[in-house]
Formats: C-alpha cells, structure tokens, sequence
C-alpha cells in the first residue's frame, strides 16, 4: 500500500487559506504606485484577487475552477501587454513575501508551506519577466 502526501492545497487548510494569502498580497499592490495601475481593473481588485485564488488553488491541488473558468493558466501570455521588469518582480516578490509570512503565521505546518510557496513565486516571478528585448518579450509589443 502506498502512502499519498496531501496536497499544500489540503495542508493549509483550503480555499479560505488562499483566500486570505490573496487578500494580504492585493492589500500591499492596493497601494503599490508600481504594480497598482499595472492591473486592468484598477483600483478595482476584486476581479484579480478571483483568478489569482483560483489559479493558486488549483496549482497547489484544489479545485479545477481556474481551469474551467479561464482555461490553460499561459501565465506569460496573459503578462505579456504589462511591462514586467526587475522593479516589477520585485515588488511584486514583495507583497507576496510578506502575504505568505502573514498567513502562513496563522496554519499548522506554516513554515514549511511558506517554504514551498516561495520556492515557486520567486522562479515564477522572474518568469514573468518581459523587458529582455528578445522577439517573445514585450520590449517591442505593439510598436508597429
């Protein structure tokens, strides 16, 4: 018989863990002078703050809402009409960073799952970068 490890999904408590770590991260961008006007609905989040909790939920073993809702995540496509540069990432790191100690604060385990969750958004986040000027960035996007 073999031993199945819980999701992160499972271990830290669901939908409402997510919910809250999505919450924190929008509460820092919500007054971000960088990151804020980068979001199409700004300073409307409540849009944003839906498919990064249901995207986050399903990567880390929760439901397929994401994936129903808005289909494959093509998470540098759908980043490429934003510039996303060092100063971006970083920021962007930031609040995440501090939404993950927050609210991994507050769940069993939650040391190891900040762990887990950084080791994705800090390669996730350089990913994302775009400002490279190479043909699949967006250094030269809409210029024609």
């Amino acid at each position: 018989m073999s031993v199945t490890a819980l999701s992160l999904f499972s271990r830290a408590g669901g939908m409402p863990f997510f919910e809250r770590l999505v919450a924190a991260f929008y509460d820092g961008v919500a007054g971000d002078d960088v990151l804020g006007p980068l979001y199409p609905d700004f300073p409307d989040f409540e849009p944003a703050k839906h498919r990064l909790t249901l995207f986050l939920a399903q990567y880390w073993g929760g439901p397929h809402t994401y994936m129903e809702e808005r289909g494959h995540p093509r998470l540098r496509m759908r980043h490429f009409p934003f510039h996303v540069g060092p100063l971006e990432r970083d920021r962007w790191l930031t609040h995440m960073a501090a939404a993950v100690e927050l609210t991994c604060a507050e769940v069993d385990d939650g040391e190891a799952i900040a762990g887990e969750l950084m080791a994705y958004f800090v390669p996730a986040a350089e990913h994302l970068r775009n400002d490279t000027g190479l043909p699949i960035t967006s250094a030269g996007y809409g210029k024609d």
